[in-house]
């Protein structure tokens, strides 16, 4: 059995290109007592793998030149040496982007396809779901009649946000890019109100969205929009920080003065609670009640999601760009396979 691979080849500097990456067949080890070989139907892409493509100090390692892309997938198990799996069950895994993979059974999850979309696994119901409500209620803790403001709203970890904080009891506000996506912050997923950050009026129409400030402020973009939201910061307000995707394909220092003293001092004045998470740190103390509540949510239609779907691992790297740029609408997925 072979699998087909994009392998990551040259370190990207700025936006990742074609030539940054090799497609390549290689061939997959016999099976052991333990084993599944997997077929992959669905690859996640998320904006953490921009930094694993660069060596720069972060919290996992950067992936090797020469070997695949790093990433989730829901897979098939098409053959088993483990009494825990049989052909046809759905699994997740962390295969990564290829086609066919052979992994320990203990090291994937398998996934009831009656229950939810198998590709919800990557989404709502995965890693990107779960930042949302990890980040929020451990560190954004919002309570009623609070506003909460998030950007990069209709993103799978944005659009959860908004919708867990308006079942909090607290007002949502989304920051997206372009009409279309405000639309849908209001009409799909019940924001309370939506906010183009590429209007150019954007911090007046901002301001005028949260007449009593902003005591949640869930950052995922940085640059220019945390820029128009620190003024607006309550005292007291809180601010998780789970992306900066508006500088990941930076290859310079931004421009103008030092805004650095400015924000630190804003720290200071208004007794703000500023902390970066990675999303397994509450996987201890938080993962069942995620898995429990946010199934029940989208039973229950209060939690709504989108997926933007990918045909062939080929178009990856061109998936992948787009996504950093603001193209996609909702959570990328690549389906490699049918089922």
């Amino acid at each position: 059995m072979e699998t087909t691979q994009i392998q990551l080849i040259a370190r990207p500097h700025g936006e990742p290109m074609d030539t940054d990456f090799a497609v390549v067949k290689i061939g997959l080890p016999e099976l052991e007592d333990g084993d599944v070989l997997l077929r992959v139907l669905y690859l996640s892409l998320d904006p953490y793998m921009r930094g694993r493509m660069s060596t720069a100090k972060s919290y996992a390692a950067p992936v090797e030149l020469g070997t695949v892309m790093v990433g989730a997938t829901v897979c098939e198990v098409i053959e088993s040496r483990a009494d825990s799996l049989a052909p046809g069950d759905v699994v997740l895994s962390y295969s990564g982007w290829q086609t066919h993979t052979v992994a320990k059974a203990r090291h994937v999850r398998k996934l009831d396809p009656e229950a939810a979309p198998i590709s919800t696994a990557l989404g709502v119901l995965g890693m990107p779901g779960f930042t949302a409500y990890g980040g929020l209620l451990e560190i954004g803790r919002p309570q009623r009649h609070e506003t909460v403001v998030v950007a990069a709203a209709t993103g799978p970890v944005g659009s959860a946000v908004g919708q867990i904080a308006r079942i909090k009891g607290a007002r949502a506000v989304g920051i997206a890019g372009g009409p279309e996506k405000c639309r849908a912050l209001l009409d799909e997923f019940g924001f309370d109100a939506a906010v183009d950050h590429r209007a150019p009026d954007f911090e007046d129409q901002l301001a005028a969205a949260v007449p009593d400030g902003i005591d949640v402020y869930f950052e995922n973009v940085g640059g220019g929009v945390a820029d128009a939201v620190t003024p607006l910061l309550n005292r007291f307000a809180r601010i998780p920080v789970c992306g900066l995707v508006s500088a990941y394909n930076a290859t310079e220092a931004p421009t103008g003065p030092d805004r650095l003293p400015a924000f630190m001092r804003r720290i200071l004045t208004s007794s703000l609670t500023v902390r970066g998470f990675i999303q397994d740190e509450f996987v201890p103390t938080r993962y069942d009640d995620f898995l429990r509540d946010m199934s029940e949510w989208i039973r229950d239609g209060s939690v709504a999601y989108r997926e933007d779907v990918v045909v062939g691992l080929e178009n990856a790297p061109e998936a992948f760009r787009g996504m950093l740029a603001g193209r996609n609408f909702g959570k990328v997925l690549i389906r490699i396979g049918d089922r």
